[in-house]
């Protein structure tokens, strides 16, 4: 039996690559999909703060952040959201950068973990990711983040209590432990099978590539031990 191929995904709530390159990946796991001997996978996120230094409550839009973190002109700045804007639209993503509340992100990675541990990461990691760039909701205050976790099918009550006992924080930060161990210093970045690594939001069909070329050698390797 062909073991399945796992793919771990680093990335942060805050990243907007890192939306687009889940779409992506999801396009080219579809792709696959339809080959007589599909590809089994498993996609796994995994915790990276962009920012950890941000406050909960930012004070401006996400100009002012930009401009003021990165030290960029705000016309820069513009252009560079313009330009992330029109590659999302071509993913099937509508960001409002107008609407985005820019926020600490690491209450959203422990609610990730707390989804993981139910079954329901990749809901609560698109549903998240959604909130964030599209809808302008906040996510970084445990109020926010309950209700966006009800509304992934989570237990209220429960993800509370995960929030404000930091129960996950440790999870958060053996990922970032991890990220550091393989020396990942941006965002998106995949690890397929442990030993390949993707780095940035790349096109569907590249994902679509190795995702055939690691579960052929799988097969090969079944063959082999058979």
């Amino acid at each position: 039996m062909t073991e399945p191929i796992t793919i771990d995904v680093w990335s942060d709530i805050a990243c907007p690559w890192c939306y687009i390159g889940k779409r992506n990946l999801e396009k080219g796991l579809a792709e696959a999909s339809t080959d007589d001997d599909a590809p089994d996978v498993t996609v796994v996120f995994h915790s990276f703060e962009l920012s950890p230094d941000t406050p909960v409550d930012f004070d401006g839009d996400e100009l002012d952040y930009l401009a003021g973190h990165k030290g960029m002109p705000r016309e820069r700045v513009r252009e560079m959201l313009d330009h992330v804007t029109g590659v999302a639209a071509n993913a099937g993503l509508e960001y409002r950068f107008d609407l985005l509340q820019h926020t600490n992100t690491v209450k959203a990675h422990e609610l990730l973990h707390f989804a993981k541990a139910e079954g329901r990461q990749h809901e609560m990691e698109e549903r998240l990711m959604a909130a964030y760039f599209t809808e302008g909701r906040h996510v970084g205050r445990i109020d926010d983040l309950v209700e966006l976790a009800a509304e992934a099918g989570l237990d209220a009550t429960a993800a509370r209590e995960a929030l404000e006992s930091e129960r996950h924080l440790p999870d958060v930060r053996a990922d970032q432990a991890q990220a550091a161990a393989y020396g990942i210093n941006g965002v998106p970045f995949f690890v397929i099978d442990g030993k390949y690594g993707v780095s940035g939001a790349q096109p569907p069909e590249a994902f679509a590539q190795i995702t055939r070329q690691v579960w052929d050698e799988h097969r090969a390797g079944a063959g082999a031990s058979a």
